[in-house]
């Protein structure tokens, strides 16, 4: 078994995040999805943001060739490549279903010792863990989004974590040149019980006419000095996700609170996704 080698489970916007922070630190990494369509996807947007990170350094001698990085990681749909990954991180869309269905296929191929982390919003890790042989080797790595600018993740300890894993992890995360802040096992944790109530009211001011997307946004930023509103937010996370997260939190906690808003389901019904559809709150057609 390599301690070089990463399964990246999902090449969605956090999976090729993690895949090219982890290759740019020398990890051999594997990304698996379902299909060539997705994870051709995946090549052109791991090559286009690492571009962006060259034309943004102030130091042109440390960037990266953007086909160097995408020519050292495995794009698959096989799980076999991961029978001597020591580490295993799984992003897959934020419904339970997909999620079900990774862990009987990582148990069937991974070594005893390979540690399995849930990037997850809103799932508790311990409910993961039970899916598999494992549960001790669970733990939660809750990254933010852009991967490469966020130097500090949510990690979470399941019911069943072992101080081992937690171990491994952070080392890991010290070897991306990361940082983490580590919370108990909750549904949401503490990032997205406080995030997605923020975003899902926002979205009910919208719906309401009390103020439009750029005025909410305006008072977070300008009265709060914070980087991006809580619409903008959404957005870039993705309105699909944040409803799939609002919804995992009404189902865990049955607690009103949670009620995803009307408006929300009805953009993600219409296609209106945010940043990676070109219209959420706001339009990115010809922003690339």
């Amino acid at each position: 078994m390599s301690d070089k080698k990463v399964g990246v489970i999902g090449a969605g916007i956090m999976g090729t995040g993690v895949a090219q922070v982890l290759t740019q630190h020398d990890f051999h990494v594997v990304l698996i999805d379902l299909n060539e369509e997705i994870l051709e996807h995946a090549r052109n947007a791991i090559r286009n943001n690492v571009r962006f990170q060259a034309f943004q350094a102030s130091d042109k001698s440390r960037v990266n060739d953007p086909d160097d990085i995408v020519g050292r990681i495995q794009f698959t749909s096989d799980y076999t490549p991961l029978e001597n990954a020591f580490f295993v991180i799984e992003n897959v869309t934020e419904k339970w279903d997909a999620k079900q269905a990774v862990y009987p296929q990582l148990d069937a191929v991974c070594p005893e010792e390979t540690v399995y982390a849930v990037d997850t919003s809103c799932f508790s890790i311990t409910r993961v863990g039970a899916l598999t042989e494992r549960p001790d080797r669970v733990v939660g790595l809750h990254f933010m989004n852009p991967v490469s600018m966020k130097p500090t993740i949510e990690m979470i300890r399941g019911y069943h974590t072992s101080e081992q894993t937690l171990h491994i992890a952070e080392n890991l995360l010290a070897r991306m040149g990361m940082d983490c802040v580590l919370v108990n096992d909750s549904p949401g944790f503490v990032s997205n019980r406080v995030l997605m109530l923020a975003v899902n009211e926002a979205i009910y001011l919208l719906q309401e006419q009390v103020a439009t997307a750029a005025q909410v946004d305006q008072i977070f930023k300008k009265c709060f000095a914070h980087k991006m509103g809580p619409l903008e937010t959404a957005d870039l996370i993705g309105l699909d996700t944040i409803l799939y997260s609002v919804e995992a939190l009404y189902e865990s906690f049955n607690d009103n609170k949670y009620r995803p808003c009307p408006l929300l389901r009805k953009m993600v019904d219409a296609g209106l996704l945010g940043r990676k559809s070109g219209q959420g709150f706001y339009s990115y057609k010809g922003a690339d």
